[in-house]
């Protein structure tokens, strides 16, 4: 369903990403934030999924600026690699990455004529988070578990748009306590909790858990139907 484009961020960069187009005008449009493992096969289809409900989804390729073409697996190899890189990209100095989001952003609004969402997951989850907060052109967001976003240096910014955050109750990675920590300090942001470990929305991960990725798939398009339409 999608091809492989050329975004140019405010610096002059040109950074790749996968665009899934729906049939017929579209409806608004999604921006799809990775995982640690690249645009790889799961996060394009996460994008042909948008574009079959009628959004034009692109998908940038956040790892670009410190190593590009990255398309990871799942084993335990690949996370250490893709951490690697998240932690690089982390360093870099500000904008960073954010400007390349922004640049999908403004990609998507000129090319679909309507209204712009953002969802991520894993450290999508917290690039997502941060694109709420900062970035302009945004109608809403919806971050999966993502790590860092319940931290106090996090919590501390102050969405622009509305936002679903998406946890789960057995993430290792995101203990619960800190999620009501979270809730408490943005009760303006709807958070849903599920019964699943971290990645559960990812049907290549061994953390996968259908019901949950179902069901937050139901909320997050409901949510972006509300804010999007």
């Amino acid at each position: 369903m999608g091809t492989m484009i050329e975004l140019q961020a405010a610096d002059g960069t040109w950074v790749p990403a996968y665009e899934a187009r729906p049939t017929g005008t579209p409806k608004g449009a999604v921006v799809v934030i990775q995982e640690i493992f690249g645009v790889n096969s799961h996060i394009r289809n996460v994008a042909d999924g948008y574009a079959a409900e009628g959004y034009l989804a692109v998908a940038p390729a956040a790892f670009h600026r410190v190593k590009p073409g990255v398309e990871l697996g799942y084993t335990d190899a690949d996370m250490g690699e893709g951490f690697g890189y998240k932690t690089a990209v982390e360093a870099l100095s500000a904008p960073g990455v954010l400007q390349d989001i922004q640049a999908a952003i403004d990609h998507v609004a000129k090319v679909s004529g309507g209204k712009v969402g953002i969802v991520g997951y894993c450290w999508g989850g917290l690039l997502t988070w941060r694109a709420a907060c900062t970035l302009k052109g945004l109608s809403a967001a919806a971050p999966y578990y993502g790590g860092g976003v319940t931290t106090e240096a996090e919590m501390a910014r102050h969405p622009q748009v509305p936002v679903l955050a998406h946890f789960a109750d057995e993430d290792k990675w995101i203990p619960l306590e800190s999620v009501e920590a979270f809730k408490k300090v943005h009760p303006e942001v709807e958070v849903q909790t599920y019964a699943a470990h971290h990645g559960f929305n990812c049907d290549q991960r061994g953390a996968w858990h259908a019901p949950s990725a179902q069901l937050a798939r139901e909320r997050t398009l409901a949510f972006f139907a509300k804010h999007l339409g």
